[in-house]
């Protein structure tokens, strides 16, 4: 009923734990067998350990949180030598989320992570480019491409590539990177986004502006999803406030073949199985044989 195609891998439902949410998943394990999801995409990795941001780093907002983690992570090589085979021993598929801060450091860590058994590598383009004064890889649609081509040449692992919203044009953007060699989209990822305390008057955060996630940007995301579903001819992935079973099908009818859930794994631990659950009950109550019917439903 719920089984789902992403460029060759079967997925057993189109509900993907997304990167810097769930870990590695053992932890949510212990609140339900997180081999039901349809995958999970690890933390974001880099190509060397990294400590993360000082200061304060996940602050909540009316509507979701902002983040500042700064990519905390333990490097390609211990990913692959600790967490890839717990990761791959929940009995789920495994997205391996790649970011960097040069092109040099992802060709690297994707030569690395070639002679691996992940399923799917999820590019992570929204890091700042450090050779490019800070710019980000998913701000503009030539640069994007670019990375994106180079990655591609390196691998023949399935490339998934995960969309900015603060991108100059997110369809055009969406098409250079299918021009570029890219498998599948997924998007969106935060919103840059900043926070102020009165009281001390000054920026929350050391690094002033931070990631926004959660319910405020569903409806953001959703037209975001909508746009891209209709100028690609690639399989979307749709996430950005995705809460419930109801909020992850609206991301499906307007062209998502998959949904990713972030911000809602910290507010209630055991929403992946909840949402699976929801969206299986659905088909039931409409006769919904297959959950690909209902992809795109919505022009």
């Amino acid at each position: 009923m719920l089984k789902v195609n992403i460029n060759g891998v079967d997925f057993k439902n189109p509900v993907i734990a997304a990167s810097g949410t769930f870990g590695f998943g053992a932890e949510y394990n212990n609140f339900y067998d997180v081999g039901v999801l349809g995958g999970i995409s690890s933390k974001g990795l880099t190509l060397n350990e990294k400590a993360g941001n000082d200061g304060i780093r996940i602050y909540e907002t009316a509507e979701g949180i902002m983040n500042s983690v700064g990519l905390q992570n333990p490097g390609v090589d211990a990913f692959i030598k600790n967490e890839l085979p717990r990761m791959k021993s929940l009995g789920t598929n495994v997205i391996a989320n790649l970011g960097g801060g040069t092109i040099e450091d992802y060709e690297k860590a994707i030569v690395k992570l070639n002679d691996t058994d992940i399923d799917i590598i999820e590019l992570n383009i929204s890091c700042p480019n450090v050779k490019a004064g800070g710019m980000a890889f998913g701000i503009k649609g030539e640069v994007a491409k670019d990375i994106v081509s180079k990655v591609r040449a390196l691998t023949n692992k399935k490339l998934m590539v995960k969309l900015s919203p603060n991108a100059e044009n997110i369809c055009d953007m969406a098409v250079k990177c299918v021009e570029g060699g890219a498998d599948s989209l997924s998007l969106v990822n935060t919103f840059k986004a900043m926070a102020v305390d009165i009281n001390k008057r000054d920026i929350i955060f050391n690094n002033k502006f931070a990631g926004l996630s959660g319910p405020a940007i569903k409806p953001i995301a959703l037209r975001m999803v909508h746009e891209v579903s209709r100028v690609v001819d690639v399989p979307v992935i749709g996430l950005g406030g995705i809460m419930t079973a109801e909020d992850a099908i609206e991301f499906m009818m307007v062209g998502a073949s998959a949904i990713q859930i972030g911000t809602v794994n910290f507010l209630n631990p055991r929403a992946g199985i909840e949402i699976i659950e929801g969206m299986e009950e659905f088909c039931r109550r409409e006769g919904i044989k297959n959950i690909n019917e209902i992809v795109g439903c919505i022009n």
